[in-house]
C-alpha cells in the first residue's frame, strides 16, 4: 500500500497528461529498501541513476534536494519501500525532445513487501518464461521505465506455485528474472549473464559480485543458454529488496541450497543486516 507521494517536493498524486514518462516511458526509476529510517544501498542506486540520466540525456536532480525529500519520507519508517521515478517532464506531442527539459521527480513510500521469510532458507520455484527480451545496448543495464517485457512475462503464471520467472533474450541466452538478477555456481565458481545488450544491472547484483571478490570466488560473466543451468550445482536470484533467494526448482529439476549461496547470504547479513 502506498503511504505517501511527493511530486517535485509537493504532496500530490496528480501528474500532467503531457508528462513524457506517461506518454513514452521516457524516464528512469529506482526501488529502494528502507530499514530503520535509512535508505539501504543509496550510494549504489544513485550511481545507477547517474548512469541512466547520462544515457537518456535527462538532467540529474540535485542530490542534496533529493536526499532531503527522501529523508522526510523515510526517517521514521522501521521497514518500507521507497520508489523514485524520474521522467523527462512535460512535452508536446511527438518524440522530439522539448527545448527546455524540466524533469519530474516522484517519490512513493510504500509498506514493505510481504515476501515469506523462509524463501531465503528453503528456496523458491522459478518459471521459465516464453516472453523474450529484445537486444538494445543503448538501454541495457539502466532501469528505464519501459517494463512491458517484464509485465508480459510476469503474467505468464498466476498461481502461487512459482515465485519468479526466468527471462531469455531473443537469441536464447539466459538474462535475468522478471524482478531479479540470476547467479549460479559450478566447480565453486560463480556465473552470471552479460547484461551489455539486455537486462538490468541490479544493485544487489553488484553487491554480490563485490562480496564474491572479497571471498576470492571467481566470477564468470558471459552469454549462456538454459542448458548451462542444467549442470549448475547451485542457483540463486537477487535484488535489493529480497537480498538472496536460492532457487530450489526450475526446468522440472530440483537444486540444492549449496555452500556458496549460504556463504554469500551470511556475508550479506553480516554486512548489511539483510
Amino acid at each position: 500500500m502506498i503511504k505517501h507521494i511527493l511530486l517535485n517536493g509537493v504532496q500530490t498524486s496528480k501528474i500532467s497528461i503531457q508528462d513524457r514518462g506517461l506518454q513514452y516511458g521516457d524516464g528512469l526509476f529506482e526501488t529502494m529498501r528502507v530499514q530503520h529510517g535509512q535508505i539501504i544501498f543509496w550510494a549504489y542506486h544513485w550511481q545507477r541513476l547517474q548512469k541512466g540520466c547520462m544515457q537518456l540525456a535527462i538532467p540529474l536532480p540535485d542530490k542534496g534536494l533529493l536526499e532531503q525529500e527522501m529523508n522526510s519520507l523515510v526517517s521514521t519508517e522501521p521497514q518500507a519501500v521507497l520508489k523514485l521515478i524520474l521522467t523527462r517532464g512535460k512535452g508536446e506531442r511527438g518524440y522530439v525532445l522539448p527545448e527546455l527539459i524540466n524533469p519530474s521527480r516522484i517519490l512513493m513510500l510504500s509498506n514493505s513487501s510481504d515476501y515469506p521469510m523462509d524463501y531465503g532458507q528453503t528456496g523458491i520455484c522459478v518459471y521459465s518464461c516464453k516472453t523474450q527480451l529484445g537486444l538494445n545496448p543503448v538501454l541495457a543495464g539502466i532501469k528505464h521505465l519501459n517494463r512491458l517485457e517484464q509485465v508480459l512475462a510476469r503474467n505468464e503464471w498466476q498461481t502461487g506455485e512459482y515465485q519468479e520467472g526466468l527471462l531469455q533474450d531473443i537469441e536464447g541466452h539466459v538474462i535475468e528474472g522478471t524482478m531479479s538478477n540470476i547467479f549460479w555456481v559450478k566447480n565453486k565458481q560463480l556465473f552470471t549473464p552479460d547484461l551489455s545488450r539486455s537486462g538490468v544491472e541490479g544493485v544487489m547484483r553488484k553487491i554480490v559480485m563485490e562480496l564474491a571478490k572479497v571471498s576470492s570466488i571467481s566470477i564468470n560473466i558471459g552469454l549462456w543458454s538454459e542448458n548451462e543451468l542444467f549442470d549448475a550445482e547451485e542457483i540463486f536470484i537477487v535484488n535489493s529488496l529480497i537480498g538472496i533467494w536460492p532457487v530450489s526448482y526450475i526446468f522440472n529439476r530440483t537444486f540444492p541450497i549449496g555452500p556458496v549461496t549460504q556463504q554469500l547470504q551470511f556475508m550479506l547479513q553480516a554486512e548489511y543486516d539483510i
